[in-house]
């Protein structure tokens, strides 16, 4: 085609061709929305709680698994989701998307109708099946909707949506049993979901070129998998190219390596980089559970604050976790070019340090809230490094069973957690719990220093493979 051609052919195209759209960030915002309500509809059984105890005369250990029910049954279907992700088409697998939506809002409003123990379980653990499909789906969109330099920061702003929900909860909880009653929670959380899943089928596709809303310059924005420049920046998607100027101290600290990216099923199944973060995603995933299912119950019983006071401090947490989500999403992209490992380990760490502020903390609501919110900070800071680590190991194809692994293994560890508090408060106190979470977040960095941060092989190199004792 000669130049003249090439003319015709673009006027042709018209102006939707030529003007580069931001539809990408209409589907973050849905996306945003989304996981904000599935998260909040996981998050509002902490505050019924305390009244589902009293009514069903249930002990802390009871009580523990009902919580982790959910979590072991969302961890159970998220290598088998990623698998499917990977083998049906696009299209179908928007669909089961809005699908599955609906299935959580469902589930959620069946927590209001129980009349016994063995329902309540039952509807935890469909509420699990159901909403364990969106993470993958929310991560796998980001993936294939955003170019490789705002990868990162998409993901933050999916992970602050997280902490958003559980933010949100019991302001809105209290207000509703001081109106109605505790079953009426689950009523209200039940709607926005579905209201959400009609809207995602009408505007969003799996892939920007399915997309009528999206102009083929913007197709052509997100299919750059050009990295930013300047110093210590990279594509968010991607791990560190050659091109990126090295941060020695960092890097030696870091174990930053070359590596090939995983592109077979197997290679993703053995490599102990994905494992290892999986195992470490496990450990803060179970400390954010206890925080929104045992922290309620504990400002309550232990610290004897009324309802407003605790629906503060209950919030105070995932006040700090949104700004810690973006903070660490925005200083691994355009800070620390693209490195992960940086923010998940001071997570780790900083985590660590404020569950041992916690032990024994007096009855300030001063102190629990600023210790509260720093927790939260520490333990947000590094979240979104965990669903973006995967994408600078695994490919496009693999990436959704990468990131199934990891999710599997963090909510499985994760389901763990309420249990085992429930279990640790009917034989000790709340300092054996506090101290559970130390202990985990410690485990948690040990893991984080036994995985590399991947950067891109050179053509013509050999790279490092990511597997056995990487």
């Amino acid at each position: 085609m000669n130049n003249a051609e090439s003319v015709v052919a673009t006027a042709k195209a018209g102006p939707l061709a030529q003007k580069r759209t931001g539809h990408r960030w209409i589907v973050m915002g849905l996306i945003f929305c989304i996981w904000a309500i599935a998260c909040a509809d996981r998050a509002n059984f902490g505050i019924a709680l305390p009244y589902l105890k009293k009514e069903y005369g249930i002990t802390n250990t009871q009580a523990g698994l009902i919580v982790s029910l959910f979590s072991f049954a969302y961890g159970f279907v998220q290598i088998p989701v990623g698998l499917l992700y990977k083998r049906l088409s696009e299209k179908t697998t928007g669909f089961l998307f809005s699908v599955f939506m609906i299935l959580t809002s469902v589930f959620t409003g069946l927590m209001g109708t129980t009349s016994s123990v063995f329902l309540l379980q039952a509807y935890r653990v469909g509420l699990g099946l159901s909403e364990g499909p969106l993470g993958i789906g929310c991560t796998n969109v980001i993936n294939r909707w955003f170019p490789a330099k705002e990868k990162g920061t998409a993901t933050g702003l999916w992970i602050a949506a997280s902490k958003l929900g559980p933010l949100i909860v019991p302001s809105v909880c209290i207000v509703v049993i001081q109106l109605w009653g505790w079953r009426e929670i689950f009523y209200v959380f039940a709607v926005p979901g579905i209201v959400l899943a009609v809207l995602w089928m009408f505007l969003v596709t799996n892939s920007p070129g399915q997309n009528r809303f999206c102009s083929e310059a913007e197709q052509r924005y997100i299919a750059d998998d050009t990295p930013r420049q300047g110093h210590g920046q990279a594509a968010p998607g991607r791990p560190l190219t050659s091109e990126v100027a090295r941060i020695p101290y960092l890097d030696a600290f870091n174990r930053t390596k070359r590596v090939a990216q995983l592109e077979t099923i197997r290679e993703v199944f053995g490599s102990w980089n994905i494992l290892g973060v999986a195992i470490g995603y496990g450990c803060m995933i179970g400390i954010s559970n206890i925080f929104m299912s045992w922290m309620p119950t504990y400002l309550v019983t232990v610290k004897g604050f009324a309802s407003v006071k605790m629906g503060f401090l209950a919030s105070a947490p995932f006040m700090g976790a949104v700004a810690g989500n973006l903070l660490g999403g925005v200083i691994s992209d355009r800070l620390l070019g693209g490195r992960r490992k940086p923010m998940m380990m001071l997570g780790a760490l900083g985590t660590m340090l404020t569950m041992l502020l916690l032990i024994d903390a007096p009855n300030s609501v001063a102190y629990l809230g600023v210790t509260l919110m720093f927790a939260g900070l520490m333990l947000g800071i590094g979240f979104a490094g965990y669903s973006a680590y995967p994408m600078g190991l695994a490919t496009k194809s693999t990436y959704p069973t990468a990131f199934g692994i990891v999710n599997c293994v963090g909510q499985i560890g994760g389901a763990c957690a309420p249990l085992a508090v429930g279990i640790l408060l009917d034989r000790f106190s709340w300092t054996s719990v506090f101290l559970y979470m130390v202990g985990t977040a410690f485990l948690c960095l040990v893991l984080l220093f036994s995985v590399v941060e991947p950067i891109a092989a050179r053509r013509g190199e050999t790279p490092a493979r990511t597997g056995g004792s990487q």
